[in-house]
């Protein structure tokens, strides 16, 4: 019986000491089984199962051979490994992972396009690369490891370009033949090197705009590319490089800085950008110059109101001129709810090819506009709202195809403005009441697709908080501002009342034509009349010299008076001359004719630029009362208007309301007091007589006199002021 238990013990121990692997291989088939599609990995299995069975038939013959034969054997159950259960993955997660893998999958199945050129050959350079943050306005550094070719291989009218491939820094190996294709670009003649930052802050600026016309849903997304600096310190002078991914494709410039649209390549989505950064900004920028693959841009060009910032090719006001002559609003301009800009019939019809070609373009609009309203307005009636629902549209809108007809451009008037009531308890309209009270009463923060501002090596499919309330409060300062000049006109009307409600106007106006800021839109429409004046939109042949009577001066004199109604002084002044038959110095060549109707105009113009702060307008509205030239048939001579206008000219000694200095050589103080004592000390036409005010002008009139060494005049100008002191005695 012992000898039977030792010989078992003993047998127990050898079996342990076999290599049994069937636990395994059950382990393996269950937890392999939905991987079968590995072929190298069954063959392996169904081996490894074999050499199982082999073995486990020769155990349980030891073990028959070691019981009586009257005895079952029994054959231990094999222990069932449970299945271990895998995570959940969120739906964002699991699609980034099939993007990855699609991704590198075309990366390896996808030839390199610059493998013919041997980069990998040439020597490894450390540089440092220079990252914009245009939210933050702030500069990140690091070092990449680089290969770049020796000589250009293209280049333009002021840069060369370079091929260069660039380890990703978050590669594990140096294997160039994995690394990304760029474009290193540098200035072909020495320029400061301040000028390569303006350019990557310019590129990045454009790029956030870009996210901003993606937020209100297009029907095509754009993206501007990212650039950065490459600055090689190990060279000598460390030069400085700007760095662009390599996209292959059609390259095509689709408008430029000073206006031109090239036809053949005329689409409705780069016009249709440019035009929507004029507006969402508030007039202060436009994007222009597009050009690139497709929908993907690169050398952008910024126009700002001042002209300042952003390089040499930053045209200003007369930037935006030039864009608006060439555009006509399409379909996605329509879509968007962007408002066209005010052109002369003529304009018009030298644009109907480019509505033609437009109209044929093959993009469709689908689907709506997101609407985007910040959840922390309350009911404050800002005026700011209503013209914030101009860039929304509603979500179940008719999709619109290309059959249907569009109107491509709005009239010469522009279209009429919806009134809005400041006093009602809730400003918002139905429509949107809904959504205003879901967006403040929910809890629920929807994710936005991260659209980078600077270049990144890695995927991130959300945005951090700090990144996430840095978009929103971009996107939350833009204020959309019409293009029209009837919307532009009512916008500054309504900022008037609100000023008068709160307390203080948005703009501060004093006249709702007339602004202390300057309304941008009338500046540009000021630079197109200017701009046909010059006969830089005349049809010219060749070198032929600029004849006067190809100037449209009919569209010159439209745009002048779109000006002067934005509340422009310089436009103003200049038709209250032109219509007065007076000298001008805008539209020098342009005349009107001399009529009852053009002279009455041209007082209302004048009175607008005295409102508004003009000098000149002031005396001469002083000087017509005073004698009746110049008045027009609809106003009478009244010695008070005139006093009114001589003492306003006399107290004007500053800036106007556009921050302009206007001397006083032509009409010295002096001679504006002696004229205002005039009418003081004779009485009439409304004016009562006053010889104690004359003698006080009279005298003060000496006084100024004298300071500008005018001795006999100052004389002359006390013994009248002793002659009513005279008077008032009598």
């Amino acid at each position: 019986m012992s000898s039977v238990s030792s010989s078992s013990d003993m047998d127990e121990d050898w079996m342990h000491m076999l290599p049994l692997t069937e636990i395994e291989v059950v382990e393996e088939e269950e937890t392999s089984s939905d991987s079968a599609e590995e072929v190298p990995r069954s063959v392996s299995k169904q081996r490894r199962v074999s050499f199982a069975s082999i073995r486990r038939q020769r155990t349980l013959g030891t073990l028959s051979s070691l019981r009586p034969a009257s005895e079952p054997i029994a054959i231990p159950e094999r222990e069932k490994v449970p299945k271990q259960s895998e995570e959940p993955v969120s739906i964002p997660v699991r699609n980034w992972r099939i993007a990855i893998r699609k991704a590198r999958e075309f990366v390896r199945n996808t030839p390199d396009a610059w493998q013919e050129f041997g980069l990998e050959k040439h020597e490894t350079e450390k540089a440092t690369r220079h990252r914009y943050n245009a939210l933050r306005k702030s500069w990140l550094e690091d070092t990449v490891l680089v290969k770049m070719e020796d000589e250009p291989f293209d280049h333009g009218a002021m840069r060369e370009c370079f091929r260069l491939k660039k380890l990703s820094n978050f590669s594990r190996s140096l294997d160039w033949n994995r690394a990304s294709n760029y474009v290193a670009k540098r200035y072909i003649e020495k320029v400061e090197r301040d000028v390569y930052f303006e350019d990557v802050k310019l590129q990045m600026d454009a790029k956030l705009w870009g996210e901003e016309f993606n937020r209100h849903d297009p029907p095509k997304k754009v993206d501007i590319m990212q650039v950065v600096i490459l600055e090689f310190k190990d060279r000598p002078g460390s030069p400085l490089y700007h760095l662009e991914h390599f996209i292959e494709g059609k390259y095509i410039k689709y408008n430029s800085n000073s206006g031109f649209v090239e036809d053949e390549a005329l689409r409705c989505t780069p016009q249709a950008f440019s035009h929507f950064t004029f507006e969402r900004s508030s007039h202060n920028i436009i994007v222009v110059d597009i050009q690139g693959v497709g929908d993907l841009w690169t050398d952008p060009q910024i126009h700002t109101k001042e002209g300042t910032d952003y390089g040499d090719g930053n045209l200003g006001t007369k930037g935006m001129a030039l864009y608006f002559h060439s555009h006509s609003c399409n379909r996605i301009c329509k879509a968007l709810n962007l408002t066209a800009f005010d052109l002369s019939n003529s304009e018009i019809a030298n644009l109907e090819r480019a509505q033609v070609i437009q109209t044929s373009s093959k993009t469709i609009l689908r689907g709506s506009e997101e609407i985007v309203i910040d959840p922390r307005l309350k009911n404050t009636g800002d005026i700011t709202l209503f013209l914030r629902q101009r860039s929304e549209s509603p979500r179940n809108s008719p999709r619109v195809s290309e059959s249907e007809d569009v109107h491509m451009m709005s009239s010469s008037v522009s279209p009429p403005y919806s009134p809005v009531n400041f006093l009602d308890d809730d400003p918002f309209p139905p429509s949107l009441r809904r959504l205003r009270s879901d967006s403040e009463n929910s809890s629920i923060t929807r994710g936005r697709v991260r659209y980078d501002s600077e270049m990144s090596d890695c995927f991130d499919d959300t945005m951090s908080p700090e990144e996430e309330a840095e978009h929103e409060e971009f996107a939350r300062r833009q204020v959309s501002r019409p293009s029209c000049v009837n919307l532009e006109v009512n916008f500054r009307r309504m900022s008037l009342i609100q000023g008068q409600l709160t307390g203080g106007s948005i703009l501060g106006e004093r006249n709702p034509r007339v602004c202390t800021e300057g309304s941008i839109l009338g500046r540009v429409h000021l630079e197109m009349a200017k701009y046909h004046e010059n006969g830089r939109f005349a049809p010219q042949q060749g070198l032929n010299m600029l004849h006067e009577e190809e100037v449209d001066w009919d569209s010159a004199i439209f745009h002048l008076e779109k000006a002067a109604v934005c509340g422009v002084l310089e436009a103003i002044v200049a038709l209250a001359r032109m219509f007065l038959q007076l000298p001008h110095d805008v539209l020098e060549g342009a005349h009107v004719e001399n009529t009852e109707e053009n002279t009455n105009r041209g007082v209302d113009y004048m009175r607008m630029a005295a409102v508004a702060g003009d000098r000149g307008a002031m005396i001469y509205l002083a000087n017509a009362y005073h004698t009746g030239s110049g008045l027009g048939t609809e106003r009478d001579i009244d010695w008070v208007e005139a006093t009114r206008w001589y003492d306003q000219a006399v107290n004007q000694s500053g800036e106007d309301e556009e921050g302009c200095y206007d001397a006083t050589m032509e009409e010295p103080a002096y001679l504006l007091m002696a004229k205002e004592a005039e009418l003081y000390r004779e009485g009439g036409h409304g004016l009562e007589k006053d010889p104690e005010r004359a003698a006080e002008l009279y005298n003060d009139a000496a006084e100024q006199a004298m300071a500008a060494m005018k001795g006999r005049l100052a004389s002359k100008y006390f013994m009248f002021a002793e002659e009513c002191w005279g008077e008032m005695e009598e």
